[in-house]
């Protein structure tokens, strides 16, 4: 199924084509939690924070190839908003080369450098081996999430987001049944859950390959279509990069202050950890919601319909504001007991961690609302310079939280550190946003030369 985003009421047609991503994103965030849950339960809070730790590399390496393939899409997304389906067979072409190798290269270095670099992050030591267990498979597999990212972000483009939420749901049920039988059932310990997590992403982007083939003639790519364009790679390049960067920038943010988690010891690591997943999960409709944002900007904009965008941001504004209001109590009075999916309730001491936690995260949610809107607007718009440059902000945001408030005030700074970084960004998307819409509003508007010719 295939939606065009340029058409109907900017309101209802975000809502229609955000849903499906908040169903595969809520599915996707369930079999990460169930992984987390598995580990904690049946292995332990020192397996748990094993896995936890890894959290902020991951999201250093996986997110660049998110940031990537996002950027790649939104592309292919202005494509079909302007009606040219060559257009979108050429972009297509040109990214399987570009992902490819993208994924090889990537794979290669962090596999080499996966030791080092939680030698950096200063590791703790009883938590180390298994750190290294998990996130080296999931290393190994970054060619396997490479390719369902960027298959999905093309269906996306083309406004079909039910298809790889189909795709992503069958892949999450088989992900929890490899759970039990590689952690339970083989004894593999936390490098079974990486491996279950690893062939659970092969399985949708194989998945997607085939629908694709079948049910996708439109894009069917002849011979023409996968030769290499440089040109056409630098336009994707100067998209996908510059988003990359910003997962990345903001991942170094994160590893800042991971960092800074671990020489408080593994307690204060598994109670992040906790908090961590359970925010994810009641914080998912905000990251969909931006990225519905970024694919209704991107065909907005290959029709020429800024006044769609314009209505399509404060509609958005408004959805993920009317769930903060149910979110942000939510989080403080029971996400507590989320948490104990993963940790055992006689963890006394963890658990009042995590309630700090997410008491000081929960209460600017708003703030992360806007930095996921405006910031996806600003993407699919094809800013992704100034978008990637609110990354920085949040990188400054949370390495002052992880260089003076960790030292001075402990686990509380590390709560403030994502709020602060939240605060910093937005204060410079907002007005970065409105100038980039005026810019264009003016940039594609008939002159009035234009409108007495049309006249």
């Amino acid at each position: 199924m295939k939606k065009d985003l340029t058409t109907g009421r900017p309101l209802s047609v975000i809502c229609r084509f955000v849903l499906p991503l908040l169903l595969g994103n809520l599915f996707q965030q369930f079999y990460n939690m169930v992984d987390s849950a598995i580990v904690g339960q049946y292995l332990g809070a020192d397996a748990l924070a094993a896995v936890g730790s890894t959290g902020s590399i991951s999201f250093l390496i996986i997110g660049f190839m998110n940031g990537i393939s996002s950027g790649f899409s939104i592309i292919v997304a202005r494509y079909y908003g302007a009606k040219d389906m060559d257009g979108v067979r050429r972009a297509i072409g040109t990214i399987l080369w570009l992902a490819t190798a993208i994924s090889l290269v990537v794979t290669t270095a962090s596999a080499l450098l996966t030791g080092q670099i939680l030698r950096w992050m200063m590791t703790p030591e009883n938590i180390f081996k298994d750190s290294y267990a998990y996130i080296f498979v999931i290393f190994l597999g970054i060619p396997a999430t490479m390719l369902y990212n960027t298959l999905a972000g093309i269906l996306r483009a083309l406004g079909d987001s039910r298809t790889p939420l189909y795709f992503l749901i069958v892949a999450s049920l088989i992900n929890i049944v490899l759970d039990f039988a590689f952690i339970l059932g083989c004894d593999m310990g936390v490098g079974g859950a990486g491996l279950a997590t690893v062939l659970s992403q092969l399985l949708s982007g194989l998945m997607c390959l085939f629908y694709m083939y079948k049910k996708r003639p439109d894009i069917h790519l002849s011979r023409i279509h996968l030769h290499f364009r440089p040109s056409l790679a630098r336009q994707l390049l100067f998209v996908g990069l510059p988003m990359a960067l910003q997962f990345s920038i903001t991942a170094i943010g994160s590893i800042t202050i991971q960092t800074a988690t671990n020489t408080l010891g593994s307690s204060a690591v598994a109670a992040v950890t906790a908090a961590n997943k359970s925010q994810a999960f009641l914080t998912t409709p905000l990251d969909s919601l931006g990225g519905a944002m970024a694919t209704y900007c991107g065909q907005n904009l290959g029709a020429g319909r800024i006044d769609r965008v314009k209505k399509g941001y404060w509609s958005a504004v408004g959805l993920g504001l009317a769930f903060c209001l149910f979110a942000t109590p939510f989080s403080i009075f029971l996400g507590r007991y989320v948490s104990l999916l993963f940790l055992d309730a006689g963890e006394v001491a963890i658990l009042s961690n995590v309630s700090v936690f997410l008491f000081w995260n929960a209460v600017f949610y708003p703030s992360l609302m806007m930095v996921n809107v405006v910031r996806n607007s600003i993407q699919g718009l094809g800013y992704s310079v100034p978008a990637m440059a609110a990354g920085v902000f949040e990188l400054v945001g949370r390495s002052a939280a992880a260089l003076i408030l960790v030292d001075r005030i402990g686990f509380v700074g590390v709560c403030l550190a994502s709020p602060i970084a939240w605060i910093l960004a937005i204060g410079f998307l907002i007005p970065t946003y409105h100038i980039v819409v005026n810019r264009l509003q003016k940039h594609l508007s008939p002159s009035p030369t234009d409108k007495t010719t049309a006249a």
